[in-house]
């Protein structure tokens, strides 16, 4: 064997078990394996889990805080005129530093797959082959999944379904949508049909932003939900965001979710942009934004969370920690019961896993051998803790690691000798 993992937790609850790898791939799972390794890694009890996957994000934008000015207000609207007046300054050169710089920062993070969005109204079509080259150069450490992404409208900007075909053409891998930004509902409307019977000809995934809106009359899922069943793509299409949903009335979403389940339709929140973002026109009592992540899960429909943006117009915080988007996301959506927790963990790596398609995703034997081991016992405490990430391995090999986030603390009035566990950044 190449790599052993002895006494290790694993997400379902499973403990004191070893994880035995050859060949860049899980060849055993089990307790007290009679077998040798090259190298082995005792994880003393901590958690093992298959790499953070962000379902949701904007590589294209990432790291570009204060370019060319800060988004003042902080707004959705103001951030995309912001990315507006970005855009024509921007660099093959530069684009592709700050993603790398960020994918560098993903995988010490543990996150070893993302999709991105990518915006494709800009007709040189920029960053398309920055990301591109991108891909090409992260692959042996980290998926990147890319969407044609036309961010000012598919109607609404002249050449965006073009540009969108060329994209594609050039390898990028699911179709975008953005039918809540159209000029009229049904402009909307009539860019998801457009969207979605391109997508079936060419067997291609749809990832739509979806109703990233307050308005509880923007209702573009029920139409992506129509055509996903009407074009058989079933399985392949996400609707992202949907924070519209937030301030639906519960008789239509009652109709809603069922319609959402029966064709396959994933959602995907993301929970530190829509707190921040949605809202804003409230004054009080004022509405949380985030899309209905615990009536989606019981209507037995897939929820992922993605990070979204990291230091971008939208967005000046972020570090690529997909367990601070699933403690967010467990706060906002009160999903505080020990299953609903776990739920959240699974929102950040099974769940987006299956959505992008993942192959070989798992801790099964035969899968990828892509693993992180946790300074956490269980999924429950590695969203408290934003666990330290101790090892980081992708096809069987270390990529990444760092010491325990222990300390022992003299405290006034305690024994001299206690350990705690400390977060660690």
């Amino acid at each position: 064997m190449d790599l052993l993992i002895r006494n290790a937790s694993l997400p379902n609850g499973r403990t004191g078990v070893d994880i035995a790898i050859a060949g860049g791939r899980i060849n055993a799972v089990g307790v007290a394996l009679a077998v040798d390794a090259a190298q082995e890694i005792d994880a003393g009890g901590n958690l093992v889990t298959p790499p953070f996957v962000d379902a949701h994000f904007h590589m294209d934008a990432t790291l570009s805080y204060g370019l060319p000015r800060v988004n003042s207000s902080g707004t959705l609207l103001e951030g995309i005129a912001l990315w507006g007046e970005l855009k024509p300054m921007l660099t093959q050169e530069a684009l592709v530093a700050r993603a790398m710089q960020y994918c560098d920062w993903a995988v010490a993070r543990g996150l070893l797959a993302i999709r991105s969005h990518v915006d494709i109204c800009d007709d040189r079509l920029l960053a398309v082959e920055a990301l591109l080259h991108v891909k090409r150069r992260v692959a042996p450490y980290l998926d990147l999944q890319l969407v044609a992404f036309p961010q000012d409208g598919l109607l609404r900007s002249p050449n965006a379904f073009a540009n969108l075909k060329r994209a594609i053409a050039m390898g990028v891998d699911v179709v975008g949508g953005i039918p809540h930004f159209e000029r009229t509902m049904a402009e909307g409307a009539e860019s998801i049909k457009l969207l979605c019977e391109f997508a079936a000809e060419k067997g291609l995934r749809v990832d739509m932003h979806c109703d990233e809106s307050d308005d509880p009359m923007s209702r573009h899922i029920e139409t992506l939900a129509f055509h996903t069943r009407r074009l058989g793509l079933h399985g392949l299409v996400a609707g992202s965001h949907l924070t519209s949903m937030h301030s639906m009335d519960n008789y239509y979403v009652s109709k809603l979710l069922p319609l959402i389940r029966e064709a396959g339709v994933a959602a995907i929140a993301n929970p530190l942009i829509n707190i921040t973002l949605q809202g804003r026109h409230d004054t009080y009592p004022k509405r949380r934004g985030m899309t209905r992540v615990p009536e989606m899960l019981e209507a037995g429909i897939d929820v992922a969370f993605g990070h979204d943006c990291v230091m971008d117009p939208w967005y000046s915080l972020g570090s690529g920690d997909m367990l601070e988007v699933a403690h967010m996301g467990l706060h906002v959506a009160q999903m505080t019961g020990q299953e609903a927790m776990h739920a959240c963990f699974m929102a950040v790596t099974e769940t987006p896993a299956r959505i992008l398609g993942l192959g070989g995703y798992g801790l099964t034997p035969g899968c990828n051998a892509d693993l992180v081991v946790l300074d956490a016992g269980c999924t429950v405490e590695a969203i408290r803790l934003r666990a330290g990430r101790r090892y980081v391995i992708r096809r069987g090999k270390v990529i990444s690691q760092s010491p325990a986030a222990q300390a022992t603390l003299s405290l006034p009035g305690r024994p001299a000798a206690l350990d705690f566990r400390l977060h660690s950044a």
